[in-house]
């Protein structure tokens, strides 16, 4: 196999491992270095950034990578880069949108089902020395069919898990910045306040973006007006939730059940408390773990890398804030 000159293509900083298929592709266009290789050093060489998972890329990493034309990430959510800082200096952020909408909906009503049917804890039971007999008394759930769904964010990902929630009959209600007169008639989905949303829900959906606004979007005061047979489902980013509050919630039994894609933080510290909770579900962020869906999201982030090189459009890219700072 040819071992690419790295004095001649450009230096790519990424946060290694990366995927065999984007090593691959990759493998005759640029080289990828370790992210440690820039830690509190000055480069002239690298030429773009790939985030293939969550490193932090601020103003301050930036100013020493003055070379830097572009910033391709893999995945939707940007909230661990500063689209501002980048924009302030003319660097094109690119992302992945639309393509995993419907696996990431997918993760979320399967947390939604599990944490409602006791579905893994109902395993380990079956698993264990203590399931000798059949207790037509034991282990009992809430019904999804029928209930009522509470989403918070109507983006296309919050669309998605609404079309699935159509299929079991459920009420859906949901809570944006801005009603969606289109959507509510497309998808019969009902506009509500917070405290409505929060206080009618059997089950509460995360799907909004990280941001200022949204960081602990649930705390102790929306816990508290929760009923205590609702379950929280959270498929956005960990932070949108207060992870202590979270935790004292489920312990007090002031909700039902939680169902977690993502913590705060993440991975949770191994003697975190909440992973000794039976009542929680906890999946390690694998709203977008599927062949087809990863794979798409290669291709597209790859896309945009080449093209921020060649000084050309991002096909997928971030809009730039309003107001951007260096």
């Amino acid at each position: 196999m040819t071992i690419p000159d790295s004095r001649r293509l450009p230096l790519i900083l990424a946060d290694l491992p990366v995927s065999p298929f984007i090593l691959e592709t990759l493998r005759d266009h640029a080289v990828l270095i370790p992210w440690e290789s820039t830690a509190a050093s000055h480069r002239e060489d690298i030429e773009a950034i790939y985030t293939y998972g969550h490193p932090i890329v601020n103003g301050e990493l930036l100013e020493r990578l003055p070379a830097v034309r572009v910033i391709s990430n893999f995945g939707v959510g940007v909230d661990h880069i500063d689209v501002a800082a980048a924009t302030g200096r003319g660097i094109p952020v690119g992302n992945t949108p639309g393509v995993l909408d419907g696996a990431t909906a997918d993760m979320a009503f399967a947390l939604l089902l599990a944490a409602g049917r006791r579905l893994v804890e109902g395993d380990r039971y079956a698993r264990g020395p203590n399931f000798l007999r059949y207790d037509p008394s034991y282990m009992l759930g809430r019904e999804v069919h029928g209930a009522t769904l509470g989403i918070f964010g109507l983006g296309r990902i919050g669309m998605q898990v609404a079309r699935r929630a159509r299929a079991f009959d459920m009420t859906v209600l949901y809570h944006n910045r801005h009603p969606r007169p289109d959507v509510e008639q497309a998808l019969g989905v009902k506009y509500v306040s917070r405290d409505e949303l929060l206080s009618t829900s059997d089950y509460v959906v995360l799907t909004v973006p990280l941001t200022a606004e949204t960081r602990h979007l649930i705390g102790r005061p929306e816990f508290a007006k929760m009923k205590p047979t609702s379950i929280l489902i959270n498929a956005a980013r960990g932070p949108v939730v207060d992870t202590t509050a979270l935790t004292e919630a489920l312990t007090r039994r002031t909700i039902y059940a939680a169902g977690l894609d993502v913590t705060d933080p993440e991975p949770l510290p191994r003697d975190h408390p909440l992973l000794r909770l039976d009542n929680v579900i906890i999946a390690p962020h694998l709203g977008s773990a599927t062949d087809q869906t990863r794979q798409r999201m290669a291709e597209m982030s790859i896309e945009n890398l080449l093209a921020g090189l060649a000084g050309t459009p991002l096909p997928f890219q971030v809009a730039a804030p309003k107001t951007p700072s260096v």
